[in-house]
């Protein structure tokens, strides 16, 4: 007995002394399931050096020694996880006390899918491709000049490729096409912005962003996510280049009117141009012909096109009369075509009896097909007479002057498709968007992204470079979506129209440039205060 209650004894205190130390499962409160966290990933490679140079360019008999940066930036997704490596071309001015106090501008072209080399080596960077005056290419191998148009003179300069574009690629494993979309490419872009002006240590300089084509797209969907609530970024000023904000003012799908209107002045430009005007038209200066055209378009032709097939028979033959008159078709063709006339159909219409084509991004532009009796081109004239000497310079210049030396092909135009039109450039964390585009459905609009920026930062001023002889962008197209936003016109001192008489490159065009530079560099200083 003795035994057995010493042995009772034993086994209560082992049973205590383990439930004091928490060692019995059945006594432990149910353990809380930890929340799955994601996968650690693998560090991504190291970058490459960025490659750093000096140089020194004369503008208006003035030196200007700078420094050019060349490399890439590793971006975040939106989990904030390494998703790609953007590339970039950047060039300061040397010899400033406060780098803080001058203006930096973020420049990138279109497409979707294109590099920057088009403003960097044609535009605003300080070597420029060698080119005729108006615009067309000289013999291979072609040739490099120092550019004296450059911006560096108002403002540092950061030409950004985006995602697949140029030296730009998603890290390995990654998915291209989250990088590939509205909302999905303001995001990683506007990331790339982000981490280059904390790096730099420049939150406080005034700060531009300036867009080409779809890059203007871009820029109005990075003027609202920019100075949204994650980043605060307010910007001073918005160049947009060539714009397109409403995709309906540049397509033809049935039931869409808008667009034949907003094209006829362009049309008329493109006619005045090669001379297919009648002659009453023809020997007037191109402003005046453009502003007849225009008044005919609002207040004549778009009515026309609202009634259809309401319209009364004397009506119907005086507006084809007027059509015919500023498009330099034949009256049966505009009849033939219900009065409604598709660019890829004028561009090889006007000069058809000379078996000739006019360009889309410049109708300045002529070229040849086999087929004459074609409805379509085959290419581009105007994008066919300038790339390669683009490609090439680029190619030189990078490896040779910036001492950038990497393998992969220089992608000017990367595969960017599919194209995600329906993401939300306001908040690209939350894809898919709001339904705002697609164009299988709605066109995409990012006006109104812009519209709040400017209603939310009242000194936020924005410039459109407009070319009369642009083909994929018309300026009326511009005109008209500006004219939407806001209707008591609350917005017009603060945004600013610049026309040429060149194409959607306008400043392949010698003179063109000449004034682009000029009115600039009054819209960067005015904005930034200076």
């Amino acid at each position: 007995m003795k035994n057995r209650t010493v042995y009772l004894c034993a086994l209560v205190f082992i049973l205590l002394s383990a439930f004091c130390a928490g060692g019995l499962d059945a006594q432990q409160p149910p353990e809380k399931k930890a929340p799955d966290q994601p996968a650690p990933q693998p560090a991504p490679p190291p970058e490459k050096p960025l490659s750093i140079t000096h140089h020194s360019i004369t503008l208006n008999g003035r030196p200007y020694p700078y420094t050019a940066t060349v490399g890439t930036l590793t971006v975040n997704k939106t989990n904030e996880q390494p998703g790609a490596r953007i590339f970039f071309f950047a060039y300061t001015l040397d010899g400033v006390k406060d780098p803080s106090a001058r203006p930096i501008t973020f420049v990138f072209n279109g497409g979707p899918g294109s590099s920057s080399v088009w403003l960097h080596m044609g535009a605003w960077g300080p070597r420029r491709v060698v080119m005729t005056e108006d615009g067309f290419s000289v013999k291979p191998p072609f040739g490099l000049a120092d550019n004296d148009n450059s911006l560096l003179d108002v403002s540092d300069l950061v030409f950004i490729d985006p995602v697949s574009t140029g030296y730009s690629r998603p890290l390995a494993g990654e998915n291209k096409s989250q990088f590939h979309g509205i909302g999905e490419d303001v995001y990683s872009v506007g990331e790339f912005i982000r981490l280059y002006i904390t790096r730099n240590e420049r939150w406080a300089s005034p700060k531009f962003v300036l867009g080409e084509s779809y890059g203007t797209t871009r820029a109005a969907g990075l003027s609202g996510f920019l100075q949204g609530r994650t980043f605060g970024m307010y910007l001073n000023g918005i160049v947009l280049v060539s714009s397109v904000l409403d995709f309906q003012t540049i397509m033809f799908p049935p039931g869409n009117n808008i667009s034949y209107v907003l094209f006829l002045p362009h049309y008329t430009a493109t006619a005045w141009f090669h001379k297919k005007l009648e002659p009453k038209l023809q020997g007037k200066a191109l402003k005046d012909v453009l502003k007849e055209a225009e008044d005919f378009a609002l207040n004549e032709y778009s009515v026309a096109l609202l009634k259809g097939n309401r319209l009364g028979k004397e009506e119907a033959e005086r507006v084809a009369d007027k059509l015919a008159a500023y498009t330099g078709l034949s009256r049966e063709y505009v009849k033939q075509s219900n009065m409604r006339i598709r660019h890829d159909r004028f561009v090889k219409e006007l000069l058809r009896t000379n078996l000739e084509t006019v360009g889309r991004l410049d109708s300045r532009f002529k070229g040849r097909d086999e087929d004459a009796a074609g409805e379509n081109y085959e290419s581009d004239p105007a994008s066919s007479a300038i790339q390669g000497a683009f490609a090439t310079m680029l190619n030189h210049y990078v490896r040779t002057e910036l001492g950038y030396k990497e393998d992969l092909p220089y992608a000017i135009f990367g595969n960017v498709y599919p194209w995600n039109f329906m993401s939300s450039p306001e908040e690209p964390e939350s894809f898919p968007g709001r339904g705002r585009g697609g164009f299988g459905g709605l066109t995409v609009n990012v006006a109104d992204v812009l519209r709040r920026a400017m209603s939310e930062n009242p000194f936020l001023q924005v410039f459109c470079a407009n070319g009369y002889y642009d083909g994929a962008t018309p300026y009326f197209g511009t005109e008209y979506t500006f004219s939407q936003m806001g209707f008591n016109n609350e917005f017009r001192d603060r945004v600013h129209m610049g026309y040429y008489e060149a194409g959607h490159m306008m400043y392949v065009h010698r003179p063109s440039h000449l004034k682009l530079k000029a009115d600039l560099v009054e819209f960067i200083k005015a904005a930034s205060g200076k």
